[in-house]
């Protein structure tokens, strides 16, 4: 059966936000991520004002600041933006109960059966745009229309910003074959480098490609490019599943080295991650450390356990087992604390009511008050 797919994009979602409150920043550059002097931050995301200088998301602040002196340099504010993306899922799943989220600013729908509500494809994209528009104070998305996910998804990179773009046979050969073989799904700079290495530039290139030839080339991956080449894609929508892991980061202002403090930022880490596993109701198996040295050098280190977990101090525990091993051959620039292999939290033998209780207390406080308000005497030693 032909599905009915749409692939919804806010426009520069947080630089909208900020807007949205401080109406005095419109029609400006304005770039978030943190203040304009700092040498470690990078722009979470600009605004087009911002972007016609060259500004992208990822780039270091500086760079930003050398490209567009006068841009406003806010930080970022993800509570706030949360609070709003809730908004915006609200009104997704006014349209369908098929939502899948990609990113907080970012879905896939199947509307599959909706479209017969609208006189047209056109007037149910802009239905969608009109609602989030209304809903959310006048934030704007663009949004692409097609049978397939990979092609919703470029109908909606191709029309952006505000804009909307039905992808259908009529239309789909004069979108697709032009473009450069980078803009396919899962095609990442390696790919597109051997593939241009060929000869093979534009999709239309990669179309007269044999598969054959792929498949000796490019493996299990050389039909998926083939069928890509067609604006063929047959993953559905996936609207449920719990998450695979919970965890947290942080990014360090300044290269730390100091053992207490690395040490510190490990029991931060293990109370957070606690308490996420906690709300949501699950219990780990797994335990994941992610480290970064100042050389931007990423490295994992994991630890599974024969019984789940989703307290703090087993977190922890298991963190410094696996920091022991990490080699502190320079300053680290991030650290990262991740719980895996997730099991709903009933399934736990219970701790001992004392320790469960002071938890409750611990994480209703911490998260009514939105930051670490109560912690552990470990956490400040």
């Amino acid at each position: 059966m032909p599905r009915t797919i749409a692939h919804v994009d806010m426009d520069a979602f947080f630089a909208a936000v900020e807007v949205l409150d401080h109406p005095e920043y419109r029609g400006k550059p304005l770039i978030v991520g943190g203040p304009r002097g700092s040498r470690r931050g990078v722009v979470s995301t600009c605004s087009y004002e911002a972007r016609r200088y060259g500004v992208r998301s990822a780039m270091p602040l500086s760079q930003a600041a050398r490209l567009c002196p006068d841009a406003l340099f806010v930080p970022g504010r993800m509570t706030r933006y949360a609070e709003v993306a809730e908004v915006v899922r609200r009104v997704f799943h006014e349209f369908t109960p098929l939502v899948e989220p990609v990113s907080i600013d970012e879905a896939f729908l199947d509307l599959t059966g909706a479209e017969h509500l609208h006189p047209s494809l056109p007037a149910l994209g802009r239905a969608i745009k009109d609602r989030i528009a209304a809903a959310t104070g006048g934030l704007t998305a663009s949004v692409g229309i097609a049978p397939n996910k990979f092609l919703a998804k470029l109908g909606s990179e191709l029309c952006k910003p505000d804009g909307l773009l039905v992808v259908t046979g009529e239309n789909l050969d004069s979108l697709l074959l032009p473009l450069p073989v980078g803009r396919l799904w899962g095609v990442g700079p390696k790919t597109e480098a051997e593939l241009n290495r060929y000869g093979i530039k534009t999709v239309a290139d990669l179309r007269r490609t044999p598969v054959e030839w792929l498949v000796e080339r490019f493996g299990k991956f050389g039909p998926e490019l083939h069928q890509l080449a067609y604006g063929l894609d047959d993953r559905p929508v996936s609207s449920g599943g719990d998450p695979k892991s919970l965890g947290h980061e942080e990014t360090f202002p300044t290269d730390l080295s100091d053992p207490r403090d690395l040490r510190r930022v490990l029991v931060s880490l293990a109370g957070q991650v606690g308490r996420r596993l906690r709300q949501h109701g699950f219990a780990a198996r797994t335990v994941t450390l992610k480290f970064r040295y100042a050389d931007f050098t990423t490295l994992t280190r994991s630890r599974t356990l024969s019984a789940p977990f989703d307290d703090d101090d087993t977190l922890l525990a298991e963190a410094l087992k696996l920091w022991e091993k990490v080699e502190k051959k320079q300053a680290f620039r991030l650290l990262g604390l991740y719980a895996s292999g997730l099991v709903p939290a009933q399934q736990l033998s219970l701790l001992p009511d004392r320790k469960r209780q002071v938890l409750a207390v611990m994480d209703e406080l911490n998260t009514r008050f939105r930051r670490e308000v109560v912690v552990k005497g470990r956490q400040l030693e």
